[in-house]
């Protein structure tokens, strides 16, 4: 509600949107890249001695985009995002400046919260399928070089088994992820109490609090887009 009847603190929402994505890509797309490879190692294998090999690319594509890619992106940002507005806030919240907001008028939520939610829900996404990239690029690498699957196989193996749907749910879990990850930061930064010590158990609980919510809304997203039987391995194969 404050989102649509109030108007949004644009300036605030840049400097948030900065610190949650160029800030975090880094790290993201090292994390995404070797997780690629190391998917790519385990799975090749056992593909390359059931004759599979030319479905490696397709498979990772379906792990990295329905699941890994947006989860792995998430988890990294409830670290250093989600800790760094619980710790932000909750500071402010015990050295009073929150109530000093108040006293200008201003409205803690419109000027703190709403610009981190919308730019956690604007830059996950987005994070999140550079990350789908990377992890695909990582497998790439690995699948030519190691195990003699050329590139021309593996990329035909990916548009043969991904699906604009698959991509659609990533990018739905990242945004969802996003404002989890804001909103429970946010919320526990502003319910600090006791001063440095009430600081750090503030942003200790919003991280866990944090990844326990991105992983029970995965399995709900999961099974709300993905139940029943599916036929992606049976179309690409």
């Amino acid at each position: 509600m404050h989102l649509i009847s109030r108007p949004l603190h644009r300036r605030n929402t840049v400097e948030q949107m900065s610190a949650v994505g160029p800030e975090s890509l880094l790290i993201a797309l090292v994390t995404a890249g070797f997780v690629g490879m190391v998917f790519t190692i385990q799975v090749t294998r056992e593909f390359i001695n059931f004759g599979a090999g030319t479905a490696v690319g397709g498979v990772l594509a379906l792990t990295l985009s329905r699941e890994l890619a947006p989860v792995l992106t998430a988890v990294i940002l409830a670290g250093r995002v989600g800790s760094a507005f619980a710790a932000e806030i909750g500071t402010m919240q015990v050295t009073e400046q929150i109530d000093a907001l108040h006293m200008l008028k201003t409205d803690p939520i419109d000027y703190l919260v709403i610009p981190r939610v919308v730019a956690c829900g604007l830059m996950l996404p987005l994070l999140n399928v550079l990350g789908l990239l990377t992890g695909l690029l990582g497998g790439l690498v690995i699948s030519t070089n190691m195990y003699g699957i050329t590139s021309t196989v593996f990329l035909n193996s990916v548009r043969n088994f991904l699906t604009p749907w698959d991509l659609t749910s990533s990018i739905i879990k990242a945004f969802v992820f996003g404002c989890l990850i804001a909103v429970i930061g946010c919320s526990w930064g502003l319910t600090t109490t006791g001063g440095a010590k009430g600081v750090g158990q503030s942003t200790t609980t919003a991280v866990v609090t944090a990844l326990l919510a991105i992983f029970i809304t995965n399995f709900f997203l999961s099974f709300v887009m993905f139940q029943g039987t599916g036929s992606a391995l049976a179309g690409g194969l």
